[in-house]
């Protein structure tokens, strides 16, 4: 399997899959008279991030991650988003994204170093592939299945294949 293999269609996936949680939510909002703003501002718990953030973060990783691995620029995605649709376009933005990206641009990522900020004045080299494995998707996915529980703790007719991206 290529390293591009490994990256690409595992952030698409999932940017797919949240997608679609977006639409259920919408609609359970729209069908159980919900003001859409308390569910984007829902937490599993008071110190946890809200549905919104969870999803920006999640565009974020994929954005990152595919700049970092092959040493693009990595782009400014500011966090402005306030409903579900924008929610939703700044996912399709984030997958044409990770779709432009060429099996080639990955061809040795995985033992090149890649630094990245791990705290306002601090920085992490990693190898292409301990940053992936390491750092890269367990964020992607950490936020991803936290969007899901906060939709799912909310009433959202939602499951595993859902999450997954199979319905």
């Amino acid at each position: 399997m290529s390293f591009y293999d490994a990256v690409v269609p595992a952030y698409l996936q999932m940017l797919n899959s949240l997608t679609g949680l977006l639409t259920k939510a919408e609609a359970h909002c729209a069908a159980k008279k919900i003001d859409p703003s308390v569910l984007l501002g829902s937490r599993l718990f008071p110190d946890m991030l809200p549905l919104s953030k969870q999803i920006q973060l999640v565009s974020d990783f994929a954005t990152k991650g595919c700049a970092r691995l092959t040493h693009s620029e990595v782009r400014s995605n500011p966090d402005t988003e306030k409903t579900f649709e924008e929610l939703r376009q700044r996912l399709a933005k984030t997958i044409d994204y990770v779709k432009s990206f060429k099996p080639e641009q990955f061809e040795g990522a995985e033992s090149k170093d890649v630094t990245f900020p791990t705290g306002p004045d601090k920085t992490t080299t990693l190898k292409g592939q301990q940053f992936l494995s390491a750092f890269s998707l367990p964020n992607f996915y950490f936020h991803c299945a936290t969007a899901h529980g906060i939709l799912r703790h909310n009433g959202v007719e939602i499951g595993k294949r859902d999450f997954m991206g199979l319905n």
